[in-house]
């Protein structure tokens, strides 16, 4: 898969808490190299197996993974002529008892978990090589039984040694009161007298060393040096010996390499499948249902990487649609469902169980494409719509119908009007495909793309108006808003910068009009025409790709003119004039003559509503209950009209300007 992609789902904080579980140098390395899975049957046997490895740690079972220390250097070096020392074979026989224990313990598991027990059928008891190392090695030394020859000798070592210790004792009861210290000394193997140095022709023998000072010589008592010499010879001949021993035990390993080796595989594959298991528990994670035709319908899912409680996700996508248009404030967990659909995607495709309630469902895609992130790069100077166009061009180069795609904030990074329509065509495209994409947006076009194209749904994160808080709960079905003016206002920004803010948004920013004048062009009965013939209909515009047939509900996407019914203009929508090219807000309902009150920057006009269009509904353009006197009278005037409503305020007016 897409090494990009995986980065940017951290895939890699997956494998790095993983390796927190496994205990041996080869569960650990198998969880480094692990990447997610393509083909399904693989999949879900792996799946199984961790599941099998979590129910028998989740009941409580001790479940006796041997240790492999040590074990990684004895592989190493075997056959390369090098023999192993007593402190290798400890290691081996610990490993081959652990090994042995693994066996058992598997055997009497075969009826709860089939499918990792049977990794342990494979093994090798290895009788002989562990029966030969106990013979051999005791307490990490060779045993005198381990050949007659080394038991000889070791006998001979005891009778010379007896005699040396007993000849010295002589000599150090002899020589007292001229030793510098009561306390046998050795030099280069040999055992000498600490003679004070004005004495040092009392003592027959080799001067052997001397202290730093010079007051103490170090002398071989010419007594011994016969003795000394039949031990140096012996001990060399117990080497060798030794020596031999070690060397037949390395040649019975190396003849039993192969069985060696596929039990230290195997035992690595039983701490990688316990590592997962043990995640598993610690995540909360689950198995999970597998298809490879893009369905995906997760339950309860949780993002594992988050620090914080996070609101369960429930998610569908791929059956009655494969593209997914995610909208709704920033903060409010778009960004979150995107990295949690695709961090678990990949997870389960690497035999990990992931974070859902039981019964979801997870398809196996061949390709994952992901652009989160403004993805701009210091080095390169790219800015965020060139990030975007950079993945969005790595993508076509392998989506078809199993690939995952997820994107975040599409048309954003460049003009609104030209990234929405690279965007819709983008998506168009991937569609075509047969991808399956999910993408967040705050673009009200995209929106209505969705709800007017088969094989594409909206979807919203969930927003608390009242307390102005994400509920960070996906609303699929739904199409949602950023609520950027609450949430602005929320986090203390002037309440007439807000409002400043609203007008903006729903007028534009046209060339000024000039004060006092009426709107320009044709009287309303000189109606152009391109508008329909009958006067309750509006006309809106849909992209040239899509048919009538294909409609929905009336999108607001620049095309061909669609007649989709009557409409009535609500207080507060924001309409669009095409023959002024601005837009407007409604301050007052259609009159029986089939006219519209439109404020535009600041002048109302009384225009006929079939030169309108609807632009931006106004539930969505102002929270429920909200004065629109802020909007339509001065603030001079609601401070009058709020006066007035007090108690009676002799001279005061409130001036209302002529509509033409």
């Amino acid at each position: 898969m897409n090494e990009k992609a995986l980065q940017r789902l951290e895939y890699g904080k997956i494998k790095e808490a993983l390796e927190e579980y496994a205990v041996s140098y080869l569960g650990k390395r198998q969880i480094a190299e692990l990447l997610p899975l393509t083909k399904m049957s693989v999949v879900r046997a792996k799946l199984d197996e961790t599941a099998e490895a979590k129910s028998l740690l989740q009941y409580g079972a001790s479940v006796p993974i041997p240790s492999l220390e040590g074990m990684e250097n004895i592989l190493e070096l075997l056959g390369t002529g090098y023999v192993f020392s007593e402190k290798d074979f400890m290691h081996m026989h610990q490993f081959l008892t652990s090994c042995a224990q693994l066996m058992r313990y598997m055997a009497a598991k075969s009826g709860a978990a089939p499918h990792i027990s049977s990794y342990a059928a494979s093994m090798y008891t290895m009788d002989a090589l562990k029966s030969e190392i106990e013979r051999c090695i005791r307490h990490g030394q060779v045993a005198d039984s381990a050949s007659k020859e080394l038991m000889k000798v070791r006998k001979r070592l005891a009778v010379f040694e007896e005699r040396l210790k007993s000849k010295l004792d002589s000599l150090m009861s002899r020589h007292r009161s001229i030793l510098q210290e009561h306390v046998l000394s050795a030099r280069n193997g040999r055992y000498v007298l600490p003679v004070k140095k004005e004495h040092r022709k009392l003592v027959k023998g080799t001067v052997l060393d001397e202290s730093a000072s010079g007051q103490t010589v170090y002398i071989e008592p010419a007594e011994v040096m016969t003795i000394q010499f039949e031990l140096t010879g012996l001990k060399a001949e117990e080497a060798r010996e030794e020596l031999k021993v070690l060397s037949d035990l390395t040649a019975l390993a190396e003849s039993s390499e192969q069985q060696l080796l596929t039990n230290i595989e195997t035992v690595g594959t039983y701490d990688f499948i316990f590592a997962k298991a043990k995640y598993a528990l610690a995540i909360g994670g689950s198995n999970v249902e597998l298809n490879d035709q893009g369905i995906i319908d997760l339950r309860e899912a949780k993002h594992p990487l988050l620090s914080r409680p996070m609101v369960p996700l429930n998610f569908v996508i791929g059956r009655r649609y494969k593209s997914l248009i995610i909208t709704g404030p920033n903060t409010g967990g778009k960004t979150l469902t995107l990295k949690t659909v695709g961090l678990l995607t990949v997870m389960a495709q690497s035999g990990v169980l992931v974070p859902v309630r039981e019964g979801s469902l997870l398809s196996v895609f061949n390709h994952l494409a992901v652009d989160i992130g403004d993805g701009q790069s210091i080095e390169h100077a790219l800015s965020t719509f060139s990030a975007h166009i950079r993945n969005v061009n790595e993508m076509l180069q392998f989506a078809d119908r199993s690939t995952l795609i997820l994107i975040d904030e599409m048309a954003s990074g460049t003009d609104p009007g030209e990234g929405v329509g690279l965007s819709v065509a983008i998506l168009e495209e991937l569609h075509r495909r047969g991808s399956t994409v999910v993408a967040t947006t705050h673009f009200t076009e995209i929106k209505n793309f969705a709800d007017a194209t088969p094989g594409f749904e909206n979807a919203r994160m969930e927003f608390d108006t009242d307390t102005l808080q994400p509920l960070y709960r996906l609303r699929i079905g739904e199409a949602g808003q950023s609520y950027a003016f609450l949430i602005a206002l929320k986090l203390g920004l002037p309440a007439g910068l807000i409002e400043r803010s609203r007008e903006i948004t729903a007028r534009g920013l046209p060339d000024s009009l000039p004060q006092g004048t009426q709107a320009p062009g044709p009287e309303p009965d000189e109606a152009p025409a391109a508008d329909t013939d009958d006067p309750q209909e509006e006309t809106t515009r849909v992209p040239a790709s899509l048919s009538s047939s294909e409609k929905k509900k009336e999108p607001e996407d620049a095309g061909e003119l669609v007649s989709v019914g009557p409409r009535i203009f609500q207080l507060g929508d924001c309409v669009y004039i095409a023959y002024l090219g601005r837009t407007g807000i409604v301050f007052e309902t259609e009159d029986a003559r089939g006219n519209v009150g439109v404020m535009i920057q600041n002048q109302k006009f009384k225009i006929n509503q079939k030169r309108l269009k609807l632009h931006i509904e106004s539930e969505e353009l102002y929270p429920d209950n909200y004065d629109l006197d802020i909007v339509f009278e001065t603030k001079e005037n609601r401070k009058k009209r709020k006066l007035m409503g007090r108690k009676h305020a002799p001279g005061v007016t409130i001036e209302m300007k002529s509509e033409e």
